[in-house]
């Protein structure tokens, strides 16, 4: 009796105890400082959060491996995002050697999960600057753009809780396919309430990456997006070249000296270190009457042209007062405008009524706006693949430097990029000063240089 007792206690031990022991070896206990909240209830921001038990797990796992990395990545430039910026991987150490980056990219989260997790994995960093591209996975969930929009406010505005200066490289999202449930549409109509939310941010810095790798359709091209949504080496080549100037100019790569040497016979009109020669000049009073008109006809919506009351040279300064036109290691930086689009214009405190030999190499922004005035008149220059007009250049280096070389016979002008023609017969004025223009991105000019014939 007692012998077919103590049976029928074990049988009952085997079958409810061992699976249940079983089990929890199979799924150890997540550390309950990374793990998902399990509702949204009283969680900041808008929108869709992940819960499926695998993007639980992800989440959880690679944020407890970040925590391990805290110590060694402070002081980090931080790339953060979903998958995409996941996707980075070992590539960094190739595209940008020497830079401190710490990727805290989590494939499948959305800019609510972003925001929850940002003072752990990327504020505890006391990061020196961030790489954002967030929102695609939004798209997926359906998510309302303004939502999205106001999350990437809300991880900005804790940003500069942190550090009002902290610079934030933001990517514009990626074009897609509606077979991935991000149809063209949606993700224009995300990045124009992305371009709202930043615009006036004087620490955020825009790079167009959708039309950067938009098709003639607007969606992915397949040659760098396999799947329609991830990048090959192929694209996050492309979208390292299109970080690079930015980066430079915010001080994390090219930090050396230009050791360029100038031809017997050129001077330089840009000494690589301040704006000596270079200032702002009085906008004409019919220039200044039309801007004025505009602004009345188009309140809110004209284009930020800012009037010149009176001219003002530069001399020894690094940088323009509005930050607009810098000095950085021998390049002379147009910067992105805060604004979107920023009409600005920086001239030599010379004229050159002579013929002359005129110089430079330009570099420029995925579809960045900028022009060189020669005396008067503005040749585009602009990443022209994209911006145009110039669209049909074999020899254009896109994301790299080019080489512009303008012979001033007269009153015509011979212009050249990369040794092909811009222009034959450019028509000019008798005297005039040398001018770059600001508009739409970021436009790096170097070497600027001028023969008198």
């Amino acid at each position: 009796m007692q012998l077919r007792y103590l049976l029928a206690c074990l049988s009952v031990f085997v079958i409810f105890e061992f699976p249940a022991v079983a089990q929890e070896a199979s799924q150890p206990t997540m550390d309950p400082r990374f793990v998902l909240p399990a509702t949204d209830e009283g969680l900041p921001g808008a929108g869709p959060i992940r819960r499926y038990e695998g993007f639980q797990k992800k989440w959880a796992s690679r944020r407890a491996i970040f925590s391990k990395g805290q110590a060694a990545d402070q002081a980090s430039l931080v790339l953060f995002g979903d998958s995409i910026t996941e996707g980075w991987g070992k590539r960094t150490e190739t595209f940008f050697p020497g830079v401190k980056i710490a990727n805290r990219g989590i494939g499948g989260d959305t800019t609510r999960g972003m925001l929850l997790r940002l003072k752990d994995d990327v504020l505890s960093l006391n990061p020196k600057g961030l790489v954002m591209l967030m929102g695609t996975n939004d798209l997926a969930e359906k998510a309302d753009p303004a939502d999205i929009a106001g999350n990437v406010k809300l991880i900005i505005a804790e940003v500069k809780k942190l550090n009002p200066k902290l610079p934030i490289v933001f990517c514009l999202v990626f074009p897609s396919s509606d077979k991935k449930d991000r149809p063209v549409a949606s993700v224009k109509a995300l990045n124009d309430a992305y371009l709202a939310a930043v615009k006036g941010e004087p620490q955020v810095t825009v790079v167009d990456t959708w039309t950067l790798f938009a098709n003639a359709e607007g969606d992915a091209d397949p040659k760098e997006f396999p799947d329609l949504l991830h990048l090959n080496d192929a694209g996050y080549k492309k979208w390292a070249a299109a970080l690079r100037p930015v980066l430079a100019t915010l001080g994390f790569i090219e930090t050396e000296a230009d050791t360029f040497t100038i031809e017997p016979g050129f001077e330089s009109l840009f000494n690589g270190r301040d704006l000596t020669g270079w200032g702002y000049r009085k906008t004409p009073e019919d220039v200044a009457a039309k801007i004025k008109q505009n602004m009345a006809k188009n309140p809110g919506k004209a284009m930020n042209n800012p009037i010149v009351e009176k001219s003002v040279q530069f001399d020894g300064l690094t940088s323009s007062p509005d930050g607009r036109y810098v000095a950085v290691n021998g390049r002379l930086v147009v910067t992105t405008p805060t604004e979107g689009r920023k009409i600005q214009q920086l001239w030599t405190t010379r004229e050159y009524p002579k013929d002359f030999t005129l110089k430079l190499e330009f570099r420029a922004n995925p579809n960045a706006d900028s022009g060189v005035f020669i005396r008067q008149p503005q040749l585009q220059c602009r990443d022209y693949p994209l911006a145009g007009p110039y669209k049909e250049l074999k020899n254009f280096k896109p994301l790299d430097w080019n080489e512009m070389i303008v012979e001033v016979k007269g009153q015509t002008a011979y212009c050249t990029c990369n040794g092909e023609v811009l222009e034959a017969e450019f028509k000019l004025p008798a005297t005039g000063s040398i001018g770059l223009e600001g508009d739409r991105g970021q436009m790096e000019y170097r070497r600027i240089r001028i023969k008198m014939n």
